[in-house]
């Protein structure tokens, strides 16, 4: 009996950016995986503490859920690091990824 049941395994070769930057009070370091999984969604991972999202321009607008996904202290860096964002990750066009029949 199979231990697991494998859901996918894709290959794909993609684009990677590794980006590090500073605002007035932080540094960030980051890479960012532009993929097709996902449903477009480019993988965002801080280089610095290792914590990774999926991230897509509607979730940058969210500036809360930004501070909390990498422990972020203060709303203004926050805010600083949407506007980064809003300039790395590409518009995503709604694309059905699963067909339901």
């Amino acid at each position: 009996m199979e231990l697991f049941e494998k859901l996918y395994d894709e290959h794909e070769k993609v684009k990677v950016r590794f980006i590090g930057f500073t605002t007035e009070h932080t540094r960030y370091d980051f890479g960012i995986v532009y993929t097709n999984m996902f449903f477009g969604k480019p993988l965002v991972v801080c280089m610095q503490t290792g914590r990774s999202t999926l991230l897509d321009p509607k979730d940058i607008e969210d500036t809360d859920h930004l501070q909390t996904l990498f422990r972020i202290p203060e709303q203004q860096q926050a805010a600083d690091l949407a506007e980064f964002f809003k300039t790395a990750l590409p518009e995503i066009p709604f694309v059905t990824q699963y067909d339901y029949d």
